[in-house]
């Protein structure tokens, strides 16, 4: 029988600043520089390499190669080809809801994106122990993420509940709290309809928050707003969604210096009605076939 030995160290809260090696690089931050503007319409503009992009929201998103300050915003878009796969048959109007659980159905589609952006997401924020196995060859150093630690997974219902779909198995240790946030058509302001928070978050939690479409900004800006009155701070908080775009990142930044976002891309604009443009609709109607 194989026999194991683990040792756990004190475990503390990983550094919030992203570290980046050789082995296993991370996509580099968009560090938002935003200046409002009455005269300059909504607009994202890119050019540059891998190592260096350029942004335009009513002024300019620059990244820097050196260490990034700790008070401010980061906004992570993976360069992954998957990413910009699983996007792009979200846009498609053509794609049906899902039905079967079909590769190429959307619902599939976001959660294989959230995954994607969970792998992205949690580089260097697990909490880890070391020890000693016996493997059927010999005795190995080996690695696990720490169970005692589970990381929160926050969905904003409906259609975050899509997105973070596999979060269970691409996590090994999770909670998931779920808060139903409803926006109104008209005033575009959000309504909390469930939530189901913890009282307060352990000391050292860790947050993923699910929100598939960062647009005008008040729904994800209330949530966090909700997470932080039951305990957290911005550093503790990695909000996730498919598609972003300046109002919502900008209201982001202003509120909560230090929050990171991973999203699959940034689109330029909001229409008067709320909605990304070109975005992907909305989300929670199309992948539940409302």
């Amino acid at each position: 029988m194989a026999s194991c030995r683990l040792h756990f160290p004190p475990l503390s809260c990983p550094s919030q600043t992203p570290r980046f090696s050789s082995r296993n690089p991370s996509p580099l931050p968009l560090l938002l520089n935003l200046t409002p503007s009455s005269s300059n319409p909504q607009k994202v503009s890119c050019s540059g390499t891998r190592r260096r992009r350029l942004l335009a929201v009513r002024a300019h998103m620059t990244t820097e190669e050196k260490a990034v300050s700790g008070d401010r915003m980061l906004v992570f878009v993976p360069p992954h080809p998957l990413i910009k796969h699983w996007v792009s048959v979200l846009r498609n109007e053509q794609t049906p809801c899902p039905i079967f659980s079909k590769r190429m159905f959307v619902g599939n589609a976001m959660a294989e994106l959230g995954r994607l952006l969970i792998y992205e997401a949690s580089r260097d924020w697990l909490p880890t122990v070391t020890g000693e196995i016996q493997s059927p060859m010999g005795v190995a150093s080996v690695e696990f993420i720490d169970p005692r630690e589970p990381v929160s997974v926050v969905p904003i219902l409906r259609a975050g509940l899509a997105l973070m779909e596999h979060a269970s198995s691409v996590l090994p240790a999770t909670k998931t709290y779920h808060l139903g946030m409803a926006r109104d058509e008209e005033t575009l302001l959000p309504t909390v309809y469930l939530n189901k928070l913890p009282e307060k978050f352990p000391e050292g939690s860790r947050v993923f928050l699910f929100d598939p479409m960062l647009a005008t900004g008040g729904t994800i800006v209330a949530a966090v707003d909700l997470l932080k009155e039951h305990g957290l701070a911005n550093k503790q908080i990695k909000v996730i969604s498919a598609v972003a775009a300046p109002p919502a990142l900008q209201k982001l930044s202003e509120k909560f210096p230090g929050l990171h976002v991973y999203t699959g891309i940034i689109d330029p604009t909001v229409n008067d009605k709320g909605f990304i443009i070109p975005g992907l609709g909305d989300a929670g109607d199309r992948s539940f076939g409302t």
